[in-house]
């Protein structure tokens, strides 16, 4: 049982980092999740992502091609909400979706039908489900622990302390989100390189054949007049 387990997960078209996707709740304000997904094929895997809730969410890229052993991030973002769920329960659900697709695709060549089962393709799905949580319940649990403990309440030095631990935590999450931004940026600057890179070597093939063909009808031209023209006694 066990060995099945193993040979099905190897077999599997790309992973996804973190399995579900958790945002930091709060009114009237976006969050955004990262999703890491890697290829683990020696082909080119085509994704796409759908959710139940479209309006309420926006995924950056939607849609992409990932070439072998390559990986993207992914990013949800969750746009500002006027009210909180009943008791922070979520019901929305992604589905994440992958399938073979030939060599050098890129997201501009993908048919209307490549996820589409009927279509007779490979279709690999995976679900996944959305987490919201607040972002004042650590540090409340963290508090009432430290007041409940006999000899460990905060006094104002302590207080203090906890504010700057709090804007030193707030650094580092909006410098870490910086870096997840820089690279989805630079690799949404790549894919662009290749399809530029595509359609001017598309572009080329073209004006190439044409001037051949240009010469071919001059060679054509210059041999039917000099074939045609009267010789001299």
């Amino acid at each position: 049982m066990v060995a099945t387990t193993m040979l099905n997960v190897s077999k599997q078209f790309i992973s996804v980092h973190p399995e579900e996707l958790k945002f930091q709740f709060e009114l009237e304000k976006q969050s955004f999740c990262d999703l890491k997904v890697t290829n683990n094929t020696d082909q080119n895997i085509a994704f796409k992502v759908k959710t139940t809730s479209p309006k309420r969410y926006y995924v950056r890229p939607n849609t992409g091609v990932l070439h072998p052993w390559d990986s993207c991030v992914i990013r949800v973002t969750l746009q500002a909400q006027q009210e909180y769920p009943p008791d922070m329960l979520c019901k929305d659900k992604f589905l994440l979706q992958s399938t073979i697709v030939s060599p050098n695709s890129e997201v501009d060549d993908l048919p209307q039908d490549a996820f589409n089962k009927d279509s007779g393709r490979t279709i690999e799905e995976c679900k996944l489900r959305v987490v919201y949580a607040s972002p004042n319940s650590t540090q409340g649990s963290a508090d009432e622990d430290s007041i409940n403990k006999p000899g460990r309440g905060l006094n104002a030095q302590g207080n203090s302390s906890l504010e700057d631990k709090q804007i030193v935590q707030r650094v580092k999450e909006e410098r870490d989100a910086a870096i997840r931004q820089t690279q989805q940026l630079q690799q949404e600057l790549e894919m662009w390189k290749r399809r530029r890179q595509r359609r001017n070597n598309s572009g080329f093939s073209c004006k190439f054949a044409l001037f051949v063909a240009l010469i071919g009808i001059m060679l054509g031209i210059l041999l039917k007049l000099s074939f045609s023209s009267p010789t001299t006694p």
